[in-house]
């Protein structure tokens, strides 16, 4: 078992801490578009992703979605056991983008190693406080930057995530990902295939001209 490459702080664990978190914890997959975390009421556990992707995310009163952050190979979803923290009240759910492979914690396992350990609570306060600046930045974005400049950085960002200037994303999809409606999605995109920075098709979004959304993004 690789757990112990995947485990952050591994090495700062005693032997019996070490064995008890091997035998406890237990490999997990789910396909693409699987929801993992629904939120307050589902205390999973910590979350330990060998391989694939995962899109954290949290909903409007209405109803409307936006990303807050990714997860990828080697990170770790502490919100998702943020039942063992009562202190920390974030609310948001974990769905998998892409077939993914991980291993899931349990929640009571993990508030009994940072009770006991230093170290891992040191990492686990680290960790959250990683996850707010995140969620921070992208607050500030909201308030701060226009819509174009932030449509811009989300398909550069995309394309650069992806290997690939042709994009399978449905303007439904932005929109959830930026937290805004589908339809000031797609007349945002088809200034943007006016200004052929983009060429748009069913259900994708190519990008023809990377330096002017560049530009336009600030980057």
């Amino acid at each position: 078992m690789d757990f112990a490459e995947y485990f952050p702080i591994w090495n700062k664990l005693t032997e019996a801490q070490q064995q008890h978190l091997l035998s406890v914890s237990h490999p997990m997959q789910a396909k693409a578009g699987t929801v993992v975390h629904r939120g307050g009421a589902d205390c999973l556990g910590l979350l330990l992703i060998k391989s694939g992707q995962l899109r954290v995310f949290t909903l409007s009163g209405e109803g409307r979605e936006i990303t807050l952050y990714r997860l990828f190979e080697y990170d770790i979803c502490l919100f998702s056991a943020s039942c063992v923290m009562p202190n920390v009240q974030f609310d948001v759910i974990v769905e998998a983008e892409k077939d993914t492979e991980l291993w899931v914690i349990p929640s009571c396992l993990f508030k009994n190693l940072m009770d006991e350990s230093l170290p891992v609570a040191k990492y686990a306060n680290e960790l959250i406080s990683s996850r707010f600046s995140e969620v921070m930045w992208l607050m500030d974005q909201i308030m701060w930057k226009s819509f174009d400049k932030r449509l811009a950085g989300f398909l550069l960002e995309e394309s650069a995530l992806e290997g690939t200037t042709a994009l399978r994303l449905t303007h439904e999809k932005i929109a959830n990902h930026m937290g805004t409606a589908r339809e000031v999605v797609t007349r945002m995109l088809r200034y943007f295939q006016n200004e052929g920075m983009v060429r748009l098709t069913r259900g994708a979004v190519e990008l023809t001209d990377q330096p002017r959304l560049r530009q336009l993004a600030g980057d």
